[in-house]
Order: C-alpha cells, then structure tokens, then sequence
C-alpha cells in the first residue's frame, strides 16, 4: 500500500463511512435494547437481526474507507468471509449480552467479542490480495487494537446507563471508535502489493458501478432498518408506557424482588407497607417483613420458581414498617430486572376479608350453637317430662305399675342416646387406627341386621367381591356408618323389599353402595341430609347420620346420597385404599 490516497472526494467518503458506522450502531443498540421487553421466539429475531444489520454496516463502512486508499477496487474472496465473520462475532457477543448467571461480566465479555471481530474483519480485508512486502508500526497498531476495545466497552456501558440520551451517545462513540480503528489501522500496517492487474477504463467504470450498488444497498439496508426499529421501539415504549400507568395506578402492590431484596415497588406497596418513600424498601431484605415461622416456606418458593417459572396464588402475612400484621395473597413469578433474573410478587391485602370471614364463621357457629340447643332441649325435654310425671305418680303415694319402670328405663336409655350420639361429633379424641378389610366388617354389619331384616320382610343382598378392601381407620366407627345407613334402610321399607349392598375398589377409593326400595327421599328433604334433629322418623334425632357424616369425614372420606321417589335411596359411601405396610414390606 502507498502513502498517499488517491480517490474521489476522500472526505465525502469518510463522512458517508461514519454515517452507516453511526447508523448501524445505533440500530444495534436499539435491538439489543428490546431483547429486555420481549421474550419467547421475537427473542431470536431481535438477535439474529441485530448482528446482521451491524455487520452489514461494518461491512460496508469499510469497504467505503479501503477505495480512500486504493486507486482499483478489487473483490476476492475475502470480503464476504470477513462479512460473515463479522455477523458472526456479533451474534456471539449479543448472545453473552443474554446471559444472566455472569451479572456484570457480561458487559466485558460481550464487548470484547464484538471488538474482536470488528477487528478481525478490518485486517483480515487487507490480505486479499497478492502481496510483494509488509511492515508494522508497532504504536499505531496497539493504540488502534485499544482504542477499538476501550470505545465498544464505554459504548455499552453508555446503553446501560440511566442517561436520557444514551442509545445516540452509545453509537457516536462506537460508530467513531470503529472508524478510527480501521483509520489507524491503514497506518499501522504498510502493504506493498503486486502490480500485476491491468485496469481499462472499462474496468474501472464497471468497479465504480459496484462501489455505488454496494454503498446504495449497505445504506438502503441500514436506513431501513433504523426505520423499522425506531418505528417499533416507539409502539413498545406507548406499550411500556401503558404497562407503567397499570403498574402504577394498580390496587394490588406490584413489586420485584432481586435475591431476597426490594427492587422494585409500586405506589400500592409503598402505601401497603406504610412507606414514606420507596428508599424504606428498596434494597431491604423482604424477611424483615415476614414472620420468622414463614422465613423457610418463603425461601423454597423462590428456590422453586427458577424450575416452575410460577406460583400458584397463596395466603401470606407481612408486617408493615410500622409492625402492624398484613393478611394478603401473593402470586409470585420470574422475570427479569435490569437484565438479571429477578421475581415478580403480586400482592393483595385480604386482612377486611379475612375479617369479615372471621365473623360470618363466628356468625355460623353461633347459629348452628343455637340450632343445636334448641334440638337438644327438645329432644331431652320429652323423656324428662315423662320421668317427671311418673315421679310425681310414684310420690303421690299411689300404686306404682312395674310398666311405669319399663317406661322410665326406655326414657333414660333415649337421654343416653342423645348424650352418646352428641359426644361423638364433639372434641375429635384418640383412636386406635389399624388396617381393616371392608368386607369383613360389612359381613358382620349383615350378620348383625340380617335378623331385625327378615322380621321386616327384608332380604339383604351384598357382593363382596374377590380382593381385599384396605382401609386405615377405627373399625367400630366405621361399622357403625353401615350399622345407621342399613338401619334406615330397613326402617324406611315398610313394605318389604331387598336391599342391595356392593363393595368395590375404584382407583384409589374403596366404594360401599348401599341402595333400599324405600318411598325415596325429594330434593328438599336430600339437601338437609346430615343436619343435627332433622328427620323423617317419628321418634328419630337425626343424629345418627350427622354422625355417620363426621366419621367418614374423619378417614378422608365422603357420603354421596342418590335417591328417587317412588324408586328408592342409594348411598354411596368411599373411603380411601390403603394397603397395609407390612404387605408392602414382605412383597418388597
């Protein structure tokens, strides 16, 4: 290469270099820019985009500079290796620009990537021809391979910071850095090439036509997709701007947790915290407003959440700056802060409806209280006004009847029932679990009504079937739920009749139908199934199925009552299977 340049209009071209330098730089930066709003597949367009549009400028920024130093123009093999190459650094430093698990590093690391490669690409461009000698000079070239790191690394520090202006800034300093490079790069290394091209006026007309083709469609390129880029990252900053006044105007506090700090809260939260201004939280460990008992709880949530990517919506409690209690639902998911990984909590102040649902269940079980009282007033006050009468006969002096015994002996045995039947659905008291096989207490549940039935004109049909039916639980409980259901049966069929009894294994439930050719039962009656003194029996207290409902309740299980009128009543009972562990242990 000689010392002089020989070219059209020198600084036309330079100017024109810089121009596409700035351009390209600055349509990166807003590329990268928009990878931190959008996630998912636009991630990949947005960088693969980006490194091409660069490359595509560096690229035709320093062809433009090479005809400043050369009277030919000369295409070989070289510049569309170097464009690819350039391309491909690109895309490698805006991907580590992604990585979250480097957190700062990531700047040098990208920065440097991309410095690399612009370098590479100016110095590659210069050995595609044929060359007779070659020199260095040593200053110029560590002080262009400096400037080109120290300006790509001040240019991405520019884009991450708060200033107003930092994209433009950002590009003006890379764009120029890159064209100083190449600049002292010319001057650092001396070229002396073979002279062995013969150039018509031809040849140099038709290298001009593709200088012009290459600078038209380098600059169409760029222009176009400063456009574009400009044109969506004004629709993402009006979204941005609409995702802030929801954010902000929000009922709900939205904050961003980084680690286990505040990074972020909302005028909700800052009202929800009892925080005069958002410096009483942010950067605050968010378990100095947590209960010591939830510190662990909290911790594994976030843990998770790394794998889930989202929590489902729990209660939580806080305590304000002010240490007064919160009752609120969260909802927690991951997100990004800054370029960095971060959590995202939405939370919602129940403590009124915590209140509230406080008094309704106040409110209930003082009716149900009441409702209790008064059934066991009635019930217990009948008998008692009996054995008073019969007390009163017996002081009067007349003459006593042994009936008069045998009819206070079966009110006090009904006192007693009441009271039996009444201690079961209180304070729930130790029992004694153990494995127990469904048919065999339904077999002596049958053994047991099979002879109160046939005096009824029942027969009691039951399928049992071949396999065991484990259940866990108290067998005396559970064979009193069959003892009241087939008992209701029978006192329901006062015509007769058959009733149908089979045991089943569906899934992981041990089913029990228990179905009567009873009148049935209608809809209103169906609904108030269980309740404590409603019955259809005329010296009945209702109590025994409420019972029966609390036992099977008690083994995690349920009561489904099906019933038509004129057709009959089917129970279904389901308890949960439980094979035995010492089974398990001798199959395993």
């Amino acid at each position: 290469m000689n010392g002089s340049a020989v070219s059209f209009w020198p600084a036309s071209f330079l100017l024109l270099a810089l121009l596409i330098s700035i351009l390209a730089s600055y349509t990166m930066f807003n590329f990268l820019g928009n990878l931190k709003r959008i996630n998912g597949n636009f991630r990949q367009f947005w960088l693969v985009g980006g490194a091409f549009v660069f490359g595509i400028g560096m690229w035709a920024k320093h062809f433009i500079l090479r005809h400043n130093y050369e009277e030919q123009i000369y295409f070989t093999w070289i510049g569309p290796v170097a464009m690819m190459l350039i391309i491909f650094f690109s895309l490698m430093s805006f991907v580590m620009f992604t990585f979250q698990g480097i957190g700062q590093n990531r700047l040098i690391i990208g920065s440097s990537i991309l410095a690399f490669g612009i370098m590479v690409m100016n110095f590659m461009s210069l050995f595609g021809r044929e060359i007779e000698s070659i020199s260095f000079s040593l200053p110029y070239l560590i002080l262009a391979i400096g400037l080109n790191f120290i300006g790509t690394h001040l240019s991405f520090l520019l884009s991450e910071s708060a200033l107003r202006y930092r994209q433009f800034m950002a590009s003006l300093l890379l764009g120029t850095s890159v064209v100083c490079l190449q600049l002292l790069g010319e001057s650092a290394i001396r070229i002396e090439y073979a002279n062995n091209i013969f150039v018509t006026k031809d040849k140099l007309y038709t290298d001009i036509n593709q200088l012009a083709v290459i600078i038209a469609l380098g600059a169409i390129l760029i222009l176009l997709s400063t456009i574009v880029t400009w044109y969506i990252d004004k629709r993402l900053g009006q979204m941005d701007e609409r995702y802030r006044l929801l954010v902000e105007n929000s009922l709900d506090t939205i904050a961003i947790l980084k680690g286990d700090c505040w990074g972020f809260v909302n005028a909700a939260g800052l009202r929800m915290f009892e925080a005069k201004s958002d410096g009483e939280l942010l950067g605050k460990s968010i378990y100095a407003f947590l209960p010591a008992k939830d510190h662990f709880a909290m911790k594994e949530r976030l843990h998770n959440l790394v794998f889930t990517g989202s929590g489902k919506a729990i209660e939580q409690e806080w305590y304000t700056l002010e240490g007064k209690l919160l009752h609120t639902e969260i909802v927690e998911t991951m997100t990004t802060l800054n370029n960095e990984p971060a959590v995202q909590v939405i939370i919602r102040d129940i403590s009124e409806r915590k209140k509230n649902e406080e008094l309704m269940i106040n409110s209930e079980k003082l009716y149900v209280a009441g409702q209790l009282a008064a059934g066991i007033a009635h019930e217990i006050r009948n008998p008692l006004t009996s054995l008073k009468g019969f007390l009163q006969l017996i002081a009067s002096g007349r003459k006593s009847s042994s009936s008069y015994y045998d009819i206070m002996n079966a009110e006090l045995d009904r006192i007693e029932d009441i009271v039996s039947e009444l201690l079961m659905l209180s304070k729930p008291q130790v029992y004694d679990l153990a494995y127990q096989d469904m048919r065999v207490m339904m077999r002596d549940t049958v053994t047991l009504l099979e002879t109160q039935a046939n005096l009824h004109n029942i027969s009691i049909e039951a399928e049992y079937g071949t396999d065991p039916l484990w259940i866990y639980g108290v067998e005396n409980q559970v064979k009193q739920v069959f003892i009241n259901v087939i008992k209701n049966a029978i006192e329901a069929m006062i015509d007769g009749g058959a009733i149908q009894i089979k045991l089943s294994r569906e899934s992981d439930g041990v089913y029990v139908r228990i179905r009567d050719e009873g009148p049935g039962i209608d809809d209103e009656q169906l609904a108030k199934m269980g309740q404590p003194f409603y019955t259809t029996k005329e010296r009945g207290t209702g109590l025994g199925l409420m019972v029966s409902y609390k036992i099977v309740d008690n083994h995690q299980g349920k009561i489904d009552v099906k019933s038509q009128l004129g057709v009959g009543t089917l129970f279904e009972i389901m308890l949960p299977f439980r094979y035995p562990e010492t089974a398990i242990k001798k199959s395993s």
